[in-house]
């Protein structure tokens, strides 16, 4: 009979759950989950726990927050756990004393089709550039980030309505079952990693943290690529645009064929609805967030503010 391993789960936002939920279901002994160290979340900046760190405290699981990943402190905590396998997914980038660390290896689930899209924001740039299929891999970290031999593959569909809040939903459930399978074939030994293909590096793909200044509309564009723009961003970070003059997120829209407007110009009754053109047409827009606000459906927007005159 094969011992199960040992494992170390390393992640942060909701999207890891699944993954970790799915590893507790089938029996796998989780030492410890490491997160990020609380932090000052939404408008009153309330000093917030990880989702990963909430559902592992609902499990029972030790917590580890470092700060920093190549403290004495924290490598000492990793020793004395003892773990065959580390696994991460959506987590900070690894210093080689962690990741070299189990005899088994440390596998990371990442959301988009290796070698395409490695960085930090895969799901999000996707739908930006207005892909038609993404997917999750598994493979084995080494040294540069998102460049390890690969273990496991899964397609997936983007919907021409996704945006990156609804493709993540469905790439965490997706990826969560691919790691279970990944985490199998380790433990019984018939894991057989894959060199990623060797593609120059204009044909690849980059998928970098976006910052809020990146975020910004650009109402110069087509409306297919202002439309694939603002759904990549939804519902985070969420592209903005000012709207008599306040930072603006726009969340939910749609595209409009005729040329409504300038670009970045408003077309409204001033009750109902809210178009802003681009260069050759128009985006609807259904829900949106102005700083310091909840987010609102555009009626109730148009109803508490005064856009022309």
């Amino acid at each position: 009979m094969v011992l199960k391993p040992r494992i170390i789960f390393m992640g942060t936002p909701t999207f890891a759950i699944p993954s970790l939920r799915i590893l507790l279901e089938q029996g796998y002994q989780i030492a410890a989950v490491v997160t990020a160290p609380d932090k000052p979340q939404g408008r009153g900046h309330t000093i917030l726990p990880s989702p990963i760190k909430v559902f592992a405290q609902q499990q029972g699981i030790p917590v580890l927050q470092p700060t920093n990943l190549q403290s004495d402190s924290f490598i000492e905590a990793l020793d004395s756990y003892q773990a065959d396998l580390y696994v991460v997914v959506a987590f900070r980038m690894l210093p080689k004393v962690v990741w070299s660390k189990p005899f088994l290896g440390t596998i990371n689930l990442h959301a988009s089709l290796l070698s395409q899209y490695r960085g930090a924001a895969p799901i999000n740039w996707a739908v930006i550039q207005g892909e038609t299929m993404t997917g999750v891999t598994t493979f084995f970290i080494e040294e540069a980030i998102d460049t390890g031999h690969i273990l496991l593959q899964d397609q997936a569909p983007i919907y021409t309505v996704d945006t990156a809040g609804t493709l993540s939903e469905r790439l965490q459930c997706k990826g969560a079952r691919l790691l279970l399978k990944t985490v199998e074939a380790i433990e019984e030994g018939r894991a057989m990693p894959t060199a990623q293909l060797a593609s120059p590096d204009d044909l690849l793909k980059k998928a970098p943290k976006l910052y809020t200044k990146d975020c910004q509309i650009n109402w110069h564009q087509p409306t297919a690529v202002v439309y694939n723009f603002i759904r990549g961003l939804s519902p985070y970070p969420g592209a903005w645009t000012l709207l008599n003059g306040i930072h603006t997120k726009i969340l939910t829209v749609y595209p409009i064929p005729l040329r409504l407007a300038e670009p970045g110009a408003l077309y409204s009754d001033g009750k109902s609805y809210l178009y802003l053109g681009t260069n050759d047409g128009a985006i609807a827009i259904d829900e949106l967030q102005p700083a310091g606000k909840k987010v609102l459906e555009i009626q109730t927007f148009l109803r508490g503010c005064r856009l022309f005159g």
